[in-house]
Order: structure tokens, then C-alpha cells, then sequence
């Protein structure tokens, strides 16, 4: 078996870290001294400001010649070929076999759960209802709301990809406590909620600690013994409709959080993270994974043992995971996102421009586009519990699967989620 660390070690590059960018503020303030030094103070800013209306005119053109997100283009063969590469030739391009289980009127199935009857999968979607797969006859039937202001007319989409999520709520990640029945939700507005088995209203359980409220709650999962609930906050300082500043700026605010049902205790457990996202306890309780999207990596950190309260790199990654969920085997398979486009690797070089391109007007299809490699495919790495590579399957071309956020095992299939696609998955395995 192939080490991640050996794997991925040229990896990185694709994946800069953003921790060095310099902020630069537009209009440094004039001290006393007026000579040479305030030249080049000018200099530099007309050399920003000719740097941004450029930025701002290439940017124009390449968004006006390049469409939203909509059916994948054929790569070619030579793409193709070297989306194998990464691990030395052993993933699969197999994934354009997936059935796809369409959604009606919404998109964007983060996040997929089993109740303890087998029943589902439950996901939830972009306008803040939680669906569950009632099987090819019924399809997909309504099952929760996570919002108190909720209404279906408000919350349409209306065929966009974000509608008004602020008030409608955005469910993201989904997990059920197997003794009660209660499905628990990570929604990025409304924070850590949960729902009773018949479904109906969410009841909101946390919403900040310390004081400090969560800005993008994302993922969870939970210890079935303890009954503690394991979850993320992306970003101390930016929400959800943000993403785009938070990837670019560097941001590393996230947050690894737990909550005590008992005692309604919220705790800090990491800090730090650059863009929290996916979380998945290990089999044994012994340690917790944490995926870090801008970092491209995942986090693990020990919570008994030797090590306990101690962190290490489980795995570096070829582009931005999403969630990461464990098998019946103690396995864990990651979503890869996609790639790291040229764009993003750029901005980090180069404040200004990174605030010129984070001006303009656009909408969150476009912004994606941006920040992802042009390449739309499917990714699904699954990792042993030491964090070597088991398995690589793909989409190469997109044909079927794109911009996956979530792969969940259950009974010999894999149901892969998506952020933004209207479709969830199902591979037969």
C-alpha cells in the first residue's frame, strides 16, 4: 500500500498553503517623511491600480467566454490519462457508471445518512428541507425543515444554485444517533439542530461558545457510545455565501467543536483549521479526522492514548476535500471537491488582484468555476485507518459525477453526495 505522505509529497504544490499571503492595505497612510519614500508609495499603488483594472478586464473577458457550471465538456485523451497519475496509475475511472438519483426542483445533496431500519438515504438540499429516498416508486419525499421561517414559495430556488439561505437554512452535514432515532444537523446558518424520527421542525441546539457565535457550521458526526456530537465551524469570520474570500484570504479560523446532549456543553477542540469541513471518528474511538478544504489535507486528532490532545497530518490530498465518512470496516473514504484551479494559486501571490477579482459582481456558479481546476471530474479516496491509500475511484471526464462532497458506504454501494449538482449517486461496488 501506497503512503499518503510518499504519494502526495509533490501533491503540495498544487495545494499552496495560503498562510504567507501579506495583506496590504489599498491606501497606506502618509507618514512625515514626503520624499523618496512617498514616490514609491505612489508607485506602488498606480502599479496596483493599472494590476487590478487589468485583473478586472482579463476576468471579464474570461467569465463572459466561459458559461456557468452546466453539462461536463469531453476532456482530452491526454487529461484523461493523467488524472491516474496522481497515485502512480492505481484509480479507477469508474465512477461515470453511477446511477443518478434526481432531485425535483432543488439541488445540492451535501450531505447522505442511514436511520438504524436502513431507511434512506437523507440529505439535505439547497433550499433547507431534508429529503429521504423512498426508492425508485416514491423517489424523493420531504421529510424535515431546519428554519422556523420556512415557507415553500420564499424558499424556491427558482433555479439558481444558493437561494436565500440565511432564512431558509442550509443543512450540511447529517448523522443519526442510533439509540434515539434523532437525526442530527450541522446547518451552515442555523448551527448544530436536531430531528426527531417522524421529522417535521428541526430544534435548534447550539448556535455559538464562549461568546463566540458559529458563522458556517458544516459537518458532524457522533460517538455512539458517549453520545457526544463531533462537528465543524469552517470559519470564525466568514459564512457560507463568503467562500470565495475565505479560500483566498488565507482564512484559518475554523474550529473543531463538540457538544455534550446532556449537559447542552459546547467545547473548543481545535483551532486553527483552514476551512473546517468533513468529520469522521475513528472506529475505536480513538482519534477524530477533520478535513481542512484550503489546507488539502486531513487532520487527525488524538483523543485517547498515548497521543491524546495531539494532532498530525492523516493525509495530504491532490485538491480540496470535502466530507469524510467511515465504513462498517473502520475505513474512511474522503470526497474530493475537485482540483485547485490556476486562479487560486495566483491570488495568494498577489493581494491586490485577489481584492480586484473578489469585487466583481459575480454569482456563486461563477466563483466556484474560478477557484476549481477547468477539469470537472469525480474523486473518491478511501483510506485505511492508518491513512494509506486502499482505493482511488473516478469520474475522470464528469461524465455522470461532479464536484462530489460526500461518500457514504452502506451494504455493498456507495452513495456519493454533491454541494452543488442536482443528483445524488449511487455505484454499485
Amino acid at each position: 500500500m501506497v503512503s499518503f505522505r510518499d504519494s502526495f509529497i509533490a501533491s503540495e504544490q498544487n495545494c499552496v498553503e495560503f498562510a504567507g499571503i501579506v495583506e496590504t492595505t489599498p491606501f497606506p497612510r502618509r507618514g512625515e517623511k514626503e520624499g523618496r519614500e512617498g514616490e514609491e508609495i505612489g508607485r506602488k499603488m498606480r502599479s496596483g491600480i493599472i494590476v487590478s483594472a487589468a485583473a478586472l478586464a482579463f476576468f471579464s473577458i474570461f467569465l463572459t467566454l466561459n458559461p456557468d457550471i452546466g453539462p461536463p465538456r469531453s476532456s482530452s485523451t491526454g487529461a484523461a490519462a493523467a488524472a491516474g497519475t496522481t497515485f502512480g496509475g492505481r484509480a479507477r475511472d469508474v465512477l461515470h457508471g453511477a446511477e443518478l438519483l434526481h432531485l425535483n426542483g432543488t439541488t445540492g445533496p451535501e450531505s447522505l445518512a442511514f436511520d438504524a431500519e436502513g431507511r434512506g438515504p437523507y440529505t439535505g438540499v439547497a433550499d433547507g428541507r431534508i429529503l429521504r429516498w423512498g426508492g425508485a416508486a416514491r423517489g424523493w419525499e420531504d421529510f424535515a425543515t431546519v428554519s422556523p421561517y420556512w415557507n415553500r414559495e420564499r424558499c424556491d430556488l427558482k433555479g439558481e444554485v444558493m437561494g436565500d439561505e440565511e432564512v431558509c437554512g442550509r443543512p450540511l452535514g447529517l448523522q443519526f444517533h442510533e439509540a434515539t432515532g434523532d437525526l442530527y444537523v450541522a446547518d451552515a446558518y442555523f448551527g448544530l439542530l436536531v430531528v426527531g424520527e417522524g421529522g417535521g421542525a428541526a430544534t435548534q441546539l447550539a448556535v455559538e461558545t464562549d461568546g463566540e457565535p458559529f458563522r458556517f457550521t458544516n459537518h458532524l458526526d457522533i460517538d455512539q457510545v458517549n453520545h457526544t456530537i463531533y462537528f465543524t465551524d469552517s470559519s470564525s469570520r466568514f459564512s457560507r455565501r463568503q467562500f470565495a474570500m475565505l479560500v483566498a484570504s488565507g482564512d484559518n479560523s475554523g474550529r473543531l467543536m463538540s457538544y455534550d446532549p446532556k449537559t447542552k456543553e459546547v467545547k473548543v477542540l481545535l483551532k486553527g483549521l483552514k476551512f473546517a469541513n468533513g468529520v469522521a471518528l475513528s472506529r475505536d474511538r480513538s482519534f477524530i479526522l477533520v478535513t481542512e478544504s484550503s489546507g488539502c489535507r486531513v487532520t487527525r486528532l488524538w483523543l485517547k492514548g498515548p497521543n491524546a490532545g495531539k494532532t498530525d497530518v492523516f493525509a495530504h490530498l491532490p485538491g480540496y476535500p470535502d466530507n469524510v465518512k467511515r465504513n462498517s470496516a473502520g475505513e474512511f473514504w474522503v470526497a474530493l471537491h475537485g482540483r485547485k484551479g490556476p486562479l487560486s494559486v495566483v491570488l495568494q501571490y498577489d493581494s491586490w488582484l485577489k481584492r480586484a477579482i473578489l469585487k466583481l459582481p459575480l454569482n456563486f456558479q461563477r466563483l466556484h468555476k474560478m477557484f476549481m481546476s477547468k477539469r470537472s471530474q469525480a474523486m473518491a479516496i478511501k483510506l485505511s485507518e492508518d491513512g494509506e491509500v486502499l482505493d482511488v475511484l473516478e469520474d475522470r471526464e464528469g461524465k455522470s459525477l461532479r464536484f462530489i462532497s460526500e461518500v457514504d458506504e452502506f451494504n455493498g454501494d456507495l452513495w456519493v453526495g454533491s454541494v452543488i449538482m442536482p443528483y445524488a449517486g449511487l455505484y454499485k461496488l
